[in-house]
């Protein structure tokens, strides 16, 4: 008995320990603001939607770039392409809700519902806050899928699209990151709102690269710091157990838009064949496949990844989408970033228009 006893209290103190080495309590806003804000970030409010955003570049451009990145992500997985396109290029970035610093949908938008509608229904409302009526829109994963239906939804207004390792189709992965199965099982995935490893986080975003050795340490904080954003737990939570319903593959091949798209040929989340499928249903799409490189080729290579987006653009003297060239160096991304001009930027509210 009394090694039961002992057993137990050994048990109870493990529990303990874990709980106090993983305990990850929500972060405010606020206290994330200096490190992963700085200009050229900004905020506003969309219907009473808190938002994060960048808008760089001409401001003259009539059709400016709008990028979405995927699940639990955020902007920053788009600063190489933007420090390469902004000085040709308006280039806008924005958290979507649920996730990065924008934080959990609020306002006049539907609580705990983070299907793709409305999240391209939300991303119209911003770019009309912005006075933005015709664009180009591009989306990594879960952004790309938002992107086609913005599509689908305003097609008057986009000018061309850009699908980099989009989902819309059913798909079965090679594997799947670990924090995203976490947040797919009932209890568990209410209990990593609370307690979420930053060993989790790390895993879950070398699942997501080809090449793992690419994954730094900042690039491990900002994923990490970004998920524990209050409400983007419960948000990643809920969007995880909307997936497997949230499906309309029927609405890809009623689009008319040229489109490009791009996939890593080691994408072992959602396969190389998904990008066949676009290419098939979507007439006249060019598409590129990029040796070596995961989900997230925009953030994996940047510099490799962003020459065929170049080319689509016109912004090269080449009008076709040319062959990309052997893989270079991944773009570090950054960190420690200076603190903004003030502690927290100005927030714009557009309520009322």
């Amino acid at each position: 008995m009394q090694a039961i006893v002992r057993a137990f209290g050994i048990l109870l103190m493990l529990t303990a320990l874990a709980v106090t080495l993983t305990h990850a309590p929500d972060r405010s806003v606020d206290s994330l603001i200096t490190r992963w804000a700085p200009p050229p970030s900004d905020f506003m409010y969309v219907k009473g939607q808190f938002v994060h955003f960048r808008d760089e570049g001409p401001k003259d451009d009539p059709v400016p770039l709008v990028l979405l990145h995927g699940t639990a992500s955020s902007l920053h997985t788009w600063q190489g392409w933007v420090g390469d396109l902004h000085a040709r290029k308006r280039v806008i970035t924005f958290d979507l809700p649920g996730f990065g610093l924008t934080g959990p949908f609020g306002g006049d938008y539907p609580r705990d519902d983070y299907r793709a509608d409305n999240l391209a229904r939300f991303t119209l409302d911003f770019l009309d806050a912005l006075h933005v009526n015709r664009f180009v829109i591009g989306g990594n994963s879960l952004g790309g899928e938002v992107a086609w239906r913005v599509a689908t939804l305003a097609p008057a207004r986009v000018d061309k699209l850009i699908l980099v390792d989009a989902t819309g189709y059913d798909f079965v992965p090679e594997h799947i990151p670990v924090g995203f199965q976490l947040a797919r099982v009932p209890v568990l995935n209410r209990i990593s709102e609370f307690l979420t490893p930053r060993s989790v986080v790390e895993q879950s975003v070398k699942d997501v690269y080809a090449d793992p050795s690419r994954v730094t340490g900042a690039l491990v904080d900002r994923y990490f710091e970004m998920l524990t954003r209050e409400g983007n737990r419960r948000a990643l939570n809920i969007r995880m157990q909307e997936i497997a319903a949230d499906i309309a593959p029927e609405r890809i091949a009623t689009l008319h838009v040229p489109t490009l798209i791009l996939w890593g040929a080691q994408d072992h989340l959602v396969p190389p064949v998904n990008a066949h499928h676009f290419q098939k249903d979507i007439a006249g799409s060019q598409l590129v496949i990029f040796p070596g490189l995961g989900h997230v080729p925009q953030e994996e290579d940047a510099q490799r990844s962003v020459v065929p987006v170049r080319a689509f653009l016109g912004l090269d003297a080449a009008s076709s989408v040319p062959t990309v060239p052997a893989a270079h160096a991944a773009s570090e991304p950054a960190s420690g970033a200076r603190p903004p001009a003030a502690a927290s930027p100005a927030v714009r509210s557009t309520k009322d228009s």
